[in-house]
């Protein structure tokens, strides 16, 4: 599965990548928007990619078709869904990544990024990687393949960065922590960080992203 992506790339030598995907029924440029509203001193040097979802049915939305990056099943706290189509999403994510250590950005300075959805899938593709990645931000998610995730040891020490809000309808905020104690207990360095927010990204979260990049990518 080869997907379309929207791209900001660097006005000056390219020295990181930032792959970021979005959440159910959304597409690239939901993330494409927040680009000007981040502060780092690389970003002039960073490749943005933000990966549209293939269109598929969605059976909670009553099969209709929409952006996605795997069916959901049922909403409850187990997230009942397609594993075989995340872990599809996550393979080609992972394509992404190659394309961009094959443009010259080593695999240690790129991060992933995702929302809902899309942090599933980024969980996913960041800790199966063969090859040592700069750093994963989960935004308003869940570890959906907890259980069956076969972890690549070259990103058993990723760092992570977990946030959710706390009045999120849709993903509630014991699944953030839920999945916060899942990765600790498999060893990774996490921070987790909440926010009065409902199931969205807000300013002072901005601030927080912008901050999680400079330190990962430097």
């Amino acid at each position: 599965m080869k997907l379309s992506k929207i791209e900001i790339k660097p006005t000056k030598s390219a020295k990181f990548g930032i792959i970021w995907l979005h959440g159910l029924g959304a597409n690239g440029h939901d993330f494409e928007s927040l680009v000007p509203e981040l502060n780092f001193p690389d970003k002039d040097h960073t490749h943005f990619i933000f990966p549209n979802a293939p269109i598929q049915p969605v059976t909670i939305n009553q099969g209709m078709r929409m952006p996605s990056w795997y069916d959901i099943y049922a909403i409850s706290t187990e997230r009942d869904f397609n594993q075989d189509d995340l872990k599809q999403s996550a393979t080609a994510i992972q394509a992404l990544i190659a394309e961009l250590i094959n443009s010259g950005i080593p695999s240690h300075k790129i991060l992933l990024a995702g929302f809902s959805q899309g942090g599933a899938v980024a969980l996913e593709a960041a800790l199966t990687f063969e090859q040592p990645l700069a750093a994963l931000l989960c935004l308003s998610t869940y570890f959906a393949t907890e259980k069956t995730i076969q972890r690549n040891s070259e990103n058993h020490g990723l760092s992570i960065e977990v946030h959710h809000g706390l009045q999120d309808p849709v993903v509630p905020e014991v699944l953030g922590q839920r999945s916060v104690n899942a990765l600790k207990a498999m060893g990774h360095p996490v921070t987790y960080k909440t926010y009065g927010m409902p199931h969205a990204v807000c300013p002072p979260q901005v601030k927080d992203i912008s901050n999680f990049i400079q330190r990962s990518l430097q």
